[in-house]
């Protein structure tokens, strides 16, 4: 092996670079193109097939809670309505405040909880996973 061989071989073996992971992309385009999509796909497995989910921006819509400020949300509803939650998004980041709120029957939420507020590493499954086991935590996936 000459001396121009040996130069190159570790160039050759460098590592391949990962592509970006989902959550390195803008808050909204991450929403958009990846939280929504593995979330509804994730809701169909659990046998929710009617699920309709949005991401929009708007107040948040609580009892007795009156603030005009627009917030990232994604709204999921079933049951042709009657089930609905929102999934709050403060800072517009995922790494930001979140929270969720539940109701039922076309009713008004009346609580706001805190959502994912212990996790330092928020990936695009583990959004997914605290989704599932909040909504499963109101008894709506199945019984216990």
């Amino acid at each position: 092996m000459t001396e121009t061989d040996k130069a190159q071989a570790p160039a050759a073996k460098a590592k391949k670079e990962k592509p970006p992971a989902p959550e390195d992309k803008p808050f909204t385009e991450f929403m958009e193109q990846d939280f929504l999509p593995t979330l509804k796909t994730a809701f169909t497995a659990a046998g929710l097939t009617d699920m309709d989910l949005a991401f929009v921006k708007k107040p948040v819509d609580l009892t007795g809670f009156s603030n005009s400020t627009a917030y990232w949300q994604v709204e999921g509803q079933w049951q042709q309505g009657a089930r609905r939650f929102n999934l709050y998004w403060f800072d517009e980041s995922l790494k930001g405040q979140k929270g969720f709120s539940a109701t039922t029957y076309g009713s008004q939420p009346s609580t706001l909880e805190s959502f994912m507020i212990d996790e330092r590493k928020v990936t695009l499954d583990l959004i997914v996973l605290y989704t599932l086991q909040r909504i499963n935590g109101e008894k709506w996936l199945g019984r216990n």
